[in-house]
């Protein structure tokens, strides 16, 4: 069903992101999966480079947010087999590199939170945090991470 949601909303997700360092994408403990931050990566690597704000746009900034949640779900799904297995988005945690003055963190995470509604409707609805950072891994101006409850 989700596949049928996303193949309507004409996206295709990434393959897995696998991990560079020591962690796994995703732990799945009784009944909760924790997604390890995602990248904004595109063919295995981060394209925009800089913080929001100041080498990226806001814009920008929301488009490397989307492909963070479509990195997540990609680990998601791979996890579990099957992205219908999601019961509801509990906690979305989105870190924006930002540059002195910049404060539309929520903003660049509402792109984010938009996209999990479009796919999930109202399982994709969660609770947030937005936080702007000095840096992130990779020069990244995005990272996301996820808390999703699933059904056995």
């Amino acid at each position: 069903m989700i596949d049928k949601r996303l193949a309507e909303l004409g996206i295709e997700l990434p393959e897995a992101a696998s991990p560079s360092f020591n962690y796994v994408p995703v732990t799945l403990h009784r009944g909760v999966a924790y997604v390890a931050g995602q990248l904004p990566k595109v063919d295995g690597e981060v394209k925009v480079r800089g913080k929001a704000g100041a080498a990226v746009s806001l814009e920008a900034a929301r488009g490397e947010a989307r492909i963070c949640i479509l990195q997540g779900l990609a680990c998601l799904k791979q996890a579990l087999g099957s992205l219908d297995r999601v019961e509801r988005v509990l906690k979305v945690t989105g870190f924006v590199a930002s540059a002195p003055g910049f404060n539309d963190q929520p903003k660049v995470l509402d792109a984010a939170s938009d996209l999990l509604g479009e796919i999930l409707g109202e399982a994709g609805r969660h609770a947030r945090s937005a936080v702007g950072v000095a840096e992130l891994p990779r020069d990244a101006a995005v990272e996301i991470e996820l808390v999703v409850a699933y059904r056995d």
